[in-house]
């Protein structure tokens, strides 16, 4: 993330159109949700859309996971961005960097780690 992180700055720099540099973001990752099934996926499932947009919290007092990013939908906790793949999210987010996210995917899928993509960017500008 931070090679890409550089690479954005360095498009951002390019970037003297003050039109262009407003929705100029990165696409970071792309991940499963978490732990879905033990937090509000299921109540709130009917009302999601991919391309909604996702909150990102850092949650670094978690016992389970220090680097915890909860992932949550107009306020309703999703579930978290997999442990094997915070390590750069949660580490841009505590250097300060902005990071937005979006529904990347929506299935049915029996598995719920598959029921929910969550895309990451990192915002340049």
């Amino acid at each position: 993330m931070r090679s890409a992180c550089s690479a954005l700055a360095l498009l951002a720099a390019l970037a003297s159109d003050a039109s262009c540099a407003q929705s100029l973001r990165l696409l970071a990752q792309r991940s499963p949700l978490a732990g879905a099934q033990f937090h509000q996926l299921h109540a709130v499932r009917s009302g999601l859309r991919e391309g909604d947009a996702l909150t990102l919290e850092r949650e670094p007092e978690n016992r389970h996971d220090r680097r915890a990013i909860r992932v949550l939908w107009r306020g309703h906790m999703l579930g978290y961005l997999p442990r094997a793949a915070n390590f750069e999210a949660a580490a841009e987010m505590d250097a300060g960097q902005r990071l937005s996210a979006r529904i990347g995917r929506l299935t049915e899928d029996q598995d719920p780690w598959r029921r929910v993509r969550v895309d990451v960017y990192v915002e340049l500008a």
